[in-house]
């Protein structure tokens, strides 16, 4: 196995502020982008005869403005170190504001739901403009490229907040497409804008259950991955020589800290002390490895591992 560089405790915090940075420029990216399609969004729904689903469109794409400067204020707490209070550092404010992201997100649909309703029992028609088709394209071009950078930089931070944001930002972008067609239909159908209003809303509730789903399952800890498992049953092997049969694992994430716990399988006949020495030289490899804080509790078997050998059981 090609063994990563250990990251130390000065190491992991470096690569933590130079991920923030990262986010922090997303942030005021989509601040910027999201304030100037807010105003000029809800301007062509104005002058569109106050259409319901671009002054809506409008008010999701402030909402975004508020969603990115929430990952700035998570950005600047994530990078907290560990203290008496909270000994596993401040790494899950970030699921905390992926959660207000989530939240956000849900009382918009509702309240574009509601406008939606109205407008299509009153009866109103909009009157869409060359202007608000302009808009409309800017805005599905813009949010899409918001979007796509929102998920680059979660890819190169795993930042669980940044990817709900660029959700947030590639619902915005469906939503002026789907508007966009609407525009075109409106001539012969008085109440698309109203179906318009609801289909937006539709999408927005189904972004805000994906968004508060991911947050909550791993705020209330979840089964290790598959690949994660078998990297640390393969560092178990190599440590050690012999099969240790690791199981019974159990992780939990605290943002980019994890603490990982599952229990070996060594011989009966090895001392405390021993078997203490092989187990802390797997939990010391799967740290270097993968960034990864185990405990391991030992069981006994009868073979002994071969690399130690039964020396072991001299103090």
């Amino acid at each position: 196995m090609n063994a990563q560089k250990p990251i130390n405790e000065n190491g992991a915090l470096s690569l933590l502020k130079a991920h923030n940075k990262q986010v922090r420029q997303q942030g005021w990216a989509s601040i910027i982008c999201n304030f100037f399609l807010f105003i000029v969004k809800y301007i062509a729904g104005v002058s569109s005869g106050w259409s319901v689903a671009l002054i809506a469109d409008a008010w999701h794409t402030l909402a975004d403005s508020s969603t990115s400067a929430l990952l700035l204020f998570s950005a600047h707490f994530t990078e907290k170190p560990a203290d008496r209070e909270h000994p596993y550092g401040h790494g899950r404010f970030e699921l905390i504001a992926t959660l207000i992201i989530g939240v956000i997100l849900g009382a918009i649909a509702l309240e574009f739901a509601i406008d939606s309703v109205k407008k299509l029992q009153d009866g109103t028609p909009a009157n869409y403009n060359t202007f608000a088709i302009v808009v409309t394209i800017v805005s599905v071009v813009v949010k899409e490229l918001l979007a796509q950078y929102s998920f680059y930089v979660s890819r190169k931070t795993a930042n669980k907040a940044v990817k709900a944001d660029g959700w947030h930002h590639r619902s915005d972008s469906i939503s002026s497409v789907v508007i966009l067609a609407g525009i075109f239909i409106s001539p012969y159908a008085w109440w698309v804008d109203g179906v318009l209003g609801l289909s937006v809303s539709a999408m927005l509730a189904w972004v805000t259950y994906s968004i508060i789903k991911s947050a909550v399952t791993e705020l209330l800890g979840q089964k290790p991955s598959s690949k994660m498992i078998e990297q640390i049953k393969k560092i178990c092997d190599e440590v050690s020589q012999t099969d240790v049969m690791p199981h019974d694992f159990h992780e939990h994430s605290y943002g980019r800290h994890i603490e990982m716990v599952f229990h070996i399988k060594l011989c009966g006949e090895l001392s405390l002390f021993k078997s203490h020495d092989i187990a802390t030289a797997i939990e010391k490899e799967i740290e270097k490895q993968l960034n990864v804080h185990p405990t391991i509790h030992f069981e006994p078997k009868k073979e002994l591992p071969k690399k130690f050998g039964a020396d072991l059981n001299k103090e």
